[in-house]
């Protein structure tokens, strides 16, 4: 556990401490009851400053984050996100996890090894993404899902930002960062029926916030890494 912490500076640990404290008292103040949905949301907060990092113990904590999500979104009928969580970001977190344990930075394997796609992965990629956007929509509608249209726009962030983790992209934490903005939405309109998932809206403020924290991070990674490598071939 010193270890773990060493790694981070004493910014980060207030930001990840802050994160949890929050979602705990949102938590007491508006729920009390649903204990799943606390237990994921401090998971979460927690992945996501390990992956800020680079670490791959971030992505380990996203796979049973994801499971418990899943539960989450079943009870109110999100089905889309739902499906995305099991049948996409956990898939895509494993993928991710055995990425990042390949490429560790100068053999350190608490430290990813930062990539840069080129523009042309980057247009298959949008491209990817727009018919798998149209084809959940559909598979969606047919499902009865709750409010369909902001829950198809989380999947399309969802899967661009899943692909980004698993190719070691800095962009990674600014999809997932407007997949938080969508987030926050749906659990707004989800709220308005059951207060208790006000909490859930918290969660991904936090959510939000540590991974516009990770993509400034990752920057640094990867200005710092090229810089080394520079320096070692001089």
């Amino acid at each position: 556990m010193k270890r773990l912490l060493a790694c981070f500076t004493k910014s980060e640990l207030i930001l990840w401490t802050s994160s949890l404290a929050f979602i705990l008292i949102s938590y007491l103040v508006f729920d009390r009851s649903n204990h799943l949905a606390l237990a994921a949301s401090l998971i979460g907060a927690t992945s996501l400053i390990f992956c800020a990092k680079g670490n791959p113990l971030g992505q380990l904590l996203i796979i049973i984050f994801g499971f418990l999500y899943a539960i989450i979104s079943y009870s109110y009928c999100y089905f889309g996100e739902m499906i995305t969580y099991l049948g996409m970001t956990v898939p895509m977190a494993i993928i991710s996890l055995i990425s990042w344990l390949k490429n560790p930075y100068n053999g350190n394997k608490a430290e990813v090894k930062v990539n840069a796609i080129r523009k042309r992965e980057f247009i298959h990629l949008c491209i990817l993404t727009v018919i798998i956007t149209v084809v959940l929509y559909f598979i969606l509608e047919s499902l009865g899902t709750s409010n369909i249209v902001m829950s198809t726009v989380s999947v399309s962030t969802s899967f661009f930002a899943a692909y980004l983790t698993f190719r070691r992209s800095p962009y990674y934490a600014i999809a997932y960062a407007l997949n938080d903005i969508v987030l926050i939405v749906l659990w707004i309109l989800a709220s308005v029926h059951n207060t208790s998932y006000l909490s859930v809206i918290v969660c991904f403020i936090m959510f939000l916030i540590n991974d516009l924290y990770g993509f400034i991070n990752w920057r640094r990674m990867q200005k710092r890494q090229a810089f080394e490598n520079k320096k070692q071939l001089c």
